[in-house]
């Protein structure tokens, strides 16, 4: 049995971990930019800050810093966590906030036009502060402006992004299902045309070869695939229309020289070299005939438009081989319905079928036993004997054609029970195979209630 998952399973897989690594590189791509946003605005707010200062200072005479009242007040607040220092290209420190600050800064390099970050570890126990030092040019000429503010300022920003992160956290798993229901739907949707293809493939067999699998709204990937198997059915109807007429052929051409022989031995005087040649002989016209109803039913469609009533055909076949049946020495019994019991179907056809099966019935039954013929009035026609039967094993091989169990007691080629179940199959019924009640097995046609006219039910 074959495990393997369906297209479809594999897509889904698929698709779903492309889902979640992506939904996982998503989220860390949007937290990396957002830090590195906070990150960079707070960079460029520091050096906007050393712009601003340079601003403030004056070229009269000493380079001093004239802040107004709002910015001294809010830099000479310790809780602000912002310090500066200002500091002119000969090393004189302009201003600085506090002063302490500037008492370090007076031992660094001068700056350059590119911002150069920093970090400072406890400045006179205040704690740590993050910053940087460019110059900028000012009414005093370039200025070396270092600006920097405590490590924990920017706390509240990070809080903010932590929380607007958990906020949108569950949204990309939830985005996530829903995408993948709907790339499910839309995998299910492609694949349709796929499967219903299959399911038009599952029913070509040997009685349609005529079938050919549809191209509509197949993807362009399997469309010459498609294509290659229906030029297989092609070639393989071919084949079949070319075995059936060979066969057909083959079986009409035997028959004449078969009827010759079977004459000329007629009229042979009797003996048991005779006889073995007529049992022979007897044997090849029944193969020829079983060939040709096989030809017939592969090529033309039965005529299933006739009221048959089910006593007629099987009393017929009684009465045609109950003598061959006493030569063999069996005989036939036959119980008929109490009343008619009309189905539509083949009249011909449903005959052929009963014989194959008490021909087979007499073949395995013991000398001197009866085979029984019943028909019911539910649309049933039983046919039972006192053979060894059939096991459970066998039941659906015996029906297939050229099928001989290894332990045949008849020379037929195979192909009685192959032509009743067609012809249970055109008139959409069944043929069941039991245990008899006597022993032996017992061999059921099944006419299905819709072929039954409603006077003709049980």
């Amino acid at each position: 049995m074959n495990t393997a998952p369906s297209l479809q399973w594999r897509l889904v897989v698929r698709l779903a971990a492309l889902f979640v690594a992506g939904a996982a590189v998503l989220a860390g791509f949007l937290a990396w930019r957002a830090y590195d946003t906070a990150d960079s605005l707070s960079d460029r707010e520091l050096s906007l800050r050393a712009a601003d200062l340079a601003r403030y200072v004056t070229a009269d005479g000493e380079a001093r810093l004239v802040l107004p009242d709002t910015l001294q007040k809010a830099y000479a607040d310790p809780a602000s966590g912002d310090i500066f220092a200002i500091r002119q290209a000969e090393g004189r420190i302009v201003a600085a906030s506090p002063p302490a600050f500037g008492q370090i800064v007076q031992r660094w390099a001068p700056t350059t036009e590119h911002a150069a970050y920093f970090r400072l570890d406890g400045l006179a126990g205040a704690g740590d502060y993050y910053g940087l030092g460019l110059t900028v040019d000012s009414a005093a000429g370039p200025l070396s402006i270092w600006v920097a503010r405590a490590a924990g300022a920017t706390a509240l920003i990070h809080s903010f992004l932590e929380e607007f992160m958990f906020d949108i956290a569950w949204v990309i798993p939830l985005f996530m299902l829903l995408t993948l229901a709907v790339a499910v739907l839309a995998i299910r949707s492609t694949l349709k045309p796929i499967r219903d293809v299959s399911q038009v493939a599952a029913s070509v067999g040997p009685a349609s070869t005529s079938v050919r699998l549809p191209t509509a709204n197949l993807p362009a990937e399997i469309v010459p695939l498609v294509g290659a198997v229906n030029r297989a059915l092609d070639r393989l109807e071919q084949g079949f229309a070319v075995q059936r007429e060979f066969t057909a052929n083959a079986a009409h051409e035997l028959r004449t020289p078969l009827a010759i022989v079977t004459a000329a031995l007629d009229g042979l005087r009797p003996d048991a070299e005779v006889d073995k040649l007529k049992v022979d002989v007897a044997r090849m016209n029944r193969l020829v005939e079983q060939l040709l109803s096989v030809a017939r039913l592969d090529a033309v469609a039965l005529d299933l438009s006739a009221d048959v009533d089910l006593n007629e055909p099987a009393k017929d076949v009684i009465v045609s081989l109950a003598p061959w049946a006493v030569a063999q020495g069996r005989a036939i019994g036959f119980a008929a319905a109490g009343r008619p019991v009309v189905v539509r179907g083949n009249s011909h056809a449903i005959a052929d079928a009963v014989r194959n099966l008490v021909e087979n019935a007499v073949v395995h039954s013991p000398p001197g036993a009866e085979v029984t013929v019943a028909v019911h009035e539910d649309g049933r026609i039983c046919v039972s004997d006192r053979g060894p039967g059939v096991t459970l094993e066998i039941r659906e091989r015996i029906f297939e054609r050229f099928w001989r169990g290894a332990g045949a007691r008849s020379r037929g080629a195979g192909l009685g029970l192959a032509i009743v179940a067609e012809i249970m199959k055109a008139h959409g019924g069944a043929i069941i195979v039991g245990d008899a009640a006597d022993g032996g097995a017992i061999f059921t046609l099944a006419f299905s209630p819709a072929a039954l006219p409603a006077g003709g039910r049980g």
